[in-house]
């Protein structure tokens, strides 16, 4: 398995972030901790302020509180690294850019969404103003497999757009190495450590994320132990559409005492504030038959690694459970066109509508286009009934109403070479796929 780090030269989200300091007073860089918000902005900043830092914190908070301008002193842009911790900030910044000339002023990176007009916050520390016309956000993930170097690059999801005769690529990414890549995750910090330890990376963050970051994102006492119940239940749901009592049901087997939806639902929340979890939302497209859409959200955690420790797994149990490997191994693919998608200006959602149709993702472009993307571990028969559903889902679109797909594709963990069918469907492993 490749992972030469001496051939990473940057984040996808480097070029983002260039992009949208051109266009916005300030960017918020967001996304789960651990994931390189702050070294991808530092690779812009002209000058930087940690708020964080443990030995001047109560000097930065005190500053924040009496002479917030203060802070926003230094060369442009200038990074304000975790700003939520002084969420009083915000509106500093919002009323400094209103009164500069040109963009690009401040970079603020955070790992959680702040509390907004909090009535239990002092009125100094609420947040006022949205920042609409002044703000631009920028979502980072941990890494996909071709920032880290595990894929080689040699299909570019762009260039699928134009719908190409041929593709050609291989991937020596084989079975073991998409089981170990799952545990591990992207994060940046775990691909220099050897593997064992690598391998630990996720199961502390899940530790931290229950035992303090989940009671302190909304001041909200959660219990370490039930946390921990919640993300093995919302692991053992990944891809799917489950609703909070599916879930509630799930934890209730070990879960001394009833939790109702309205507790999962703000445990959830809460997951999503961290940017731990992030659900796939509903495509509807223009269809010649009048079939409803499912409009629930897919669930999924931000990275794979996150529900394989969450359950307890290592690379060696998801080689012995088939279901589960293939479950985990989407959410490492979503997590990867994502990424990729974000480099093109592009989202990705889920179709599923009454009759059972379904498709894992749709890749869909400002300009109107998109492609239909099914997720499959591997494998002859899979890959059919992938290419199938591709073709089905297409022949159900208007295409007098709207565009027809660019490109149909199946995403495969386990598979050497990329190709395109005789049907038109490609199949890319998703060791050779890139932004």
């Amino acid at each position: 398995m490749a992972n030469d780090m001496d051939g990473y030269k940057h984040r996808i989200a480097d070029a983002l972030l260039e992009r949208k300091l051109k266009g916005n007073g300030a960017v918020v860089v967001e996304g789960p901790k651990w994931c390189g918000k702050t070294t991808t902005a530092e690779q812009l900043a002209k000058s930087v302020i940690y708020l964080d830092d443990p030995n001047r914190i109560t000097e930065y908070l005190t500053m924040a509180d009496i002479r917030p301008r203060d802070l926003l002193i230094g060369d442009n842009p200038r990074l304000l690294d975790e700003w939520q911790i002084a969420p009083q900030l915000w509106d500093t910044i919002r009323f400094e850019v209103d009164h500069r000339k040109g963009q690009g002023h401040f970079i603020l990176t955070g790992s959680s969404v702040p509390v907004q007009d909090d009535e239990d916050l002092p009125e100094n520390q609420r947040i006022r103003h949205s920042g609409t016309g002044r703000f631009g956000w920028l979502r980072m993930r941990p890494m996909s497999l071709w920032e880290s170097g595990e894929s080689n690059g040699s299909i570019s999801l762009k260039d699928l757009f134009s719908a190409p005769e041929m593709i050609y690529a291989k991937s020596d990414l084989t079975r073991e190495d998409i089981a170990y890549l799952i545990c591990r995750g992207g994060w940046p910090e775990a691909l220099e450590m050897e593997k064992d330890i690598a391998l630990d990376k996720a199961f502390d963050y899940v530790d931290a994320i229950a035992e303090r970051d989940m009671s302190r994102v909304d001041k909200t006492n959660r219990s370490p132990e039930r946390v921990r119940r919640l993300m093995r239940s919302y692991a053992r749901n990944q891809a799917s559409q489950v609703s909070f009592e599916t879930i509630a049901e799930d934890m209730r087997a070990n879960e001394p005492k009833v939790l109702d939806t309205d507790t999962i639902a703000s445990y959830i929340e809460a997951l999503h504030k961290l940017f731990v979890v992030e659900e796939s939302l509903a495509w509807n497209p223009n269809l010649r038959s009048k079939i409803a859409i499912r409009t629930s959200n897919t669930r999924y955690f931000t990275d794979p690694s996150i529900a394989s420790a969450s359950l307890g797994l290592g690379p060696q149990d998801l080689l012995n459970d088939f279901n589960t490997y293939g479950l985990l191994f989407e959410t490492l693919a979503i997590r990867d066109l994502r990424t990729y998608a974000d480099a093109s200006m592009g989202e990705v959602a889920h179709y599923r509508d009454a009759s059972g149709l379904e498709c894992d993702a749709v890749v869909h472009l400002r300009n109107g286009s998109y492609g239909l993307v099914e997720i499959k571990i591997g494998g002859e028969r899979l890959i059919n009934e992938g290419a199938q559903t591709l073709i089905k889902l297409r022949n159900k679109i208007d295409t007098d109403k709207m565009k027809g797909p660019s490109f149909l594709m199946v995403l495969v963990g386990i598979g050497s070479l990329a190709y395109r069918r005789d049907d038109g469907v490609y199949v890319v492993p998703i060791g050779c796929l890139k932004d």
